[in-house]
């Protein structure tokens, strides 16, 4: 059995992390009341972007553009959204994997990084940086998530890459969180699930359909790239949260276990000494 001296010391370096996993707990909990509450207003907008450029497209019939039928390009840009630190349990791990371990073979990526643990992971495996703009997950604003998108739809447009998802951990719930792969250009023009009292009449342009494009696409890029970053983020301190929860509640259950090892070495130190002293009174009588 170890030493009351070692389990003492033991017993005291937990309660300190303990100390520290409660105020990381806190301060996510807080910072997740308000990424929550951002996420969950903007997400209907956003979703409501994809859903209508996708259905102007089903109703418009064949439009002869690039951001519809593509480029020659084999290159694949993949925009990852993970966070600047750790200690969020599975968090940028499973947009790494969504990555690594999906469909898109890793010679075709150009990764596009908003976060240093997507683009440390990444690095590892080998895959090809073309930017990275961690720098702007700390505190997304639209703005810097249009430089983002207009970056990546320039190189398309160059011709750079043939295609253009985005990957980032989409927020449901305070516990529910997922990782998500999501394509944005080019544009599939599928029919959207509509009620039946939905009009199907065709889509006209005031403007030449490729104006109406090129004015439509890149705040449509825009917005779901800002609407990814936010939704990130709420699901960043709510993985946190819980992870944070968790080892709160590991390091109450060691210390119990500890406090028990503690008192039973105690009890057998003075059962010991007491013997001894026993022993002796008899020896000297």
């Amino acid at each position: 059995m170890a030493s009351m001296r070692s389990i003492k010391s033991r017993r005291s370096s937990i309660q300190s992390t303990q100390q520290i996993t409660k105020a990381m707990k806190l301060v996510s909990t807080v910072k997740l009341q308000r990424a929550k509450s951002r996420a969950e207003q903007s997400k209907p907008y956003f979703s409501c972007m994809y859903d209508t450029v996708q259905s102007m497209l089903a109703k418009a019939g064949t439009i002869v553009h690039p951001y519809v039928q593509g480029n020659d390009s084999k290159k694949k840009a993949v925009i990852v959204i993970t966070s600047n630190r750790g200690l969020a349990g599975g968090y940028n791990s499973n947009v790494v994997k969504l990555i690594t371990q999906g469909a898109l073979k890793d010679e075709e990526l150009k990764i596009y990084t908003v976060g240093k643990k997507g683009r440390d992971g990444l690095t590892k495996h080998g895959y090809e940086m073309a930017d990275d703009y961690s720098d702007m997950i700390e505190e997304p604003v639209y703005f810097e998530a249009m430089q983002i998108a207009n970056k990546v739809l320039s190189d398309y447009v160059n011709g750079e890459v043939g295609e253009i998802y985005l990957a980032y951990t989409a927020f449901k719930n305070t516990v529910s969180h997922i990782p998500t792969l999501t394509k944005l250009l080019p544009i599939e023009a599928k029919e959207a699930a509509v009620e039946e009292k939905t009009s199907r009449a065709p889509m006209g342009f005031e403007l030449d359909e490729a104006e109406a494009l090129e004015l439509l696409v890149p705040k449509y890029l825009s917005s779901l790239v800002f609407g990814g970053m936010v939704e990130s983020v709420a699901s960043e301190n709510g993985a946190r949260m819980q992870a944070m929860d968790s080892a709160t509640s590991n390091a109450e259950e060691m210390i119990d276990k500890l406090s028990l090892q503690y008192n039973r070495a105690r009890q057998g130190s003075i059962t010991q000494e007491l013997t001894e002293i026993i022993a002796g009174a008899a020896a000297i009588s």
